[in-house]
């Protein structure tokens, strides 16, 4: 979803630079820059930026500013944490953007919407599994990597139409016969993408999934 800038209005352009504002500065507080010291580290986030800008130039649209593609947030989210996942998805944006695909006058209002909603969903449903589900391998690999990035895309769905709705960009009648559906679609292909991309780096690089504790799910199991 690459929201155009005509969509909104001076008021939420203002309200959407100021959140994303705030959000970039408690970026900078609280991510971990010592862990960018390892040089793995460093690579694995800008491989993400790299392949989340590909992935997100992918896209299908319907009408403008209804463009699909997939997030990657879920498998951001648990292999670099949620603020250095947060600043790849900033960073595949602001690709996205030099290529033309954004405007940069819609840039707050996309970051708000793509990446800081959907990186705080996957954390979400992260530690909403862990807290109430068995700390078991297969919960983390089929209930985390795989349905909560189905569950991140489609919730990601339906906050970003409901926002357009409260801008008076669409109504929310077309948006629910002729958008919202095909998130189920969606959140199956990134279902699978993040599941994957998760499960083989748990195979074979586990200290490169942040989210991944051998003590937590492999141990006496």
């Amino acid at each position: 979803m690459n929201l155009a800038s005509s969509l909104f209005s001076a008021t939420w352009h203002g309200l959407m630079l100021a959140l994303s504002v705030l959000i970039l500065l408690l970026l900078v507080r609280r991510a971990p820059w010592r862990r960018l010291l390892d040089s793995s580290q460093l690579n694995l986030l800008l491989g993400f930026v790299v392949g989340l800008t590909l992935l997100w130039s992918l896209r299908a649209g319907v009408k403008p500013g209804l463009s699909l593609h997939m997030l990657g947030a879920m498998a951001a989210t648990l292999t670099l944490g949620p603020w250095l996942g947060l600043l790849a998805l900033a960073g595949a944006l602001t690709g996205i953007t030099l290529n033309g695909a954004v405007e940069w006058s819609a840039w707050p209002v996309n970051f708000v919407l793509m990446a800081a909603v959907p990186m705080a969903l996957a954390h979400a449903i992260q530690r909403g599994i862990e807290r109430w589900l068995p700390a078991h391998f297969f919960v983390f690999i089929f209930v985390t990597s795989f349905a909560g990035a189905a569950l991140t895309v489609m919730l990601q769905g339906v906050i970003a139409s409901s926002a357009m709705v409260a801008a008076g960009a669409y109504p929310a009648d077309f948006l629910l016969t002729d958008y919202l559906p095909y998130f189920l679609l969606l959140g199956f292909s990134e279902a699978w993408i993040s599941g994957a991309i998760v499960t083989l780096l748990v195979v074979y690089r586990p200290d490169w999934v942040a989210g991944f504790d051998d003590s937590r799910y492999l141990l006496n199991k």
